[in-house]
């Protein structure tokens, strides 16, 4: 397997960086951070999410567009990133027959 490229390595380092228990980066936070262009950012973090390597936690109201944007947060921070937890998905996720 080929090792990770210069723009994979620096998201993924900018993703560490800004990721927080309360806040996740957004793929133009991401970009801007690791001082990548937005063409290959979004491309790349398109990859590294389908890999597995980020995954998207939430999204959050930006100002800059009327949709709300993916926040990213990589796969080793995940449990820190999700620390809401979900009463009704925790009753069913303890049930031992199947829902559907």
């Amino acid at each position: 397997m080929r090792p990770a490229g210069e723009v994979r390595q620096a998201l993924f380092d900018a993703a560490l960086a800004l990721t927080t228990p309360e806040r996740s980066p957004t793929l133009l936070e991401l970009a801007h951070y690791a001082q990548v262009g937005y063409v290959a950012a979004r491309r790349t973090v398109d990859n590294m999410r389908r890999a597995g390597i980020l995954v998207p936690v939430r999204d959050r109201k930006v100002d800059y567009r009327n949709r709300p944007v993916a926040e990213y947060c990589p796969r080793k921070r995940l449990q820190q990133v999700s620390g809401t937890k979900c009463p009704l998905r925790e009753a069913f996720a303890t049930w031992s027959v199947s829902i559907v």
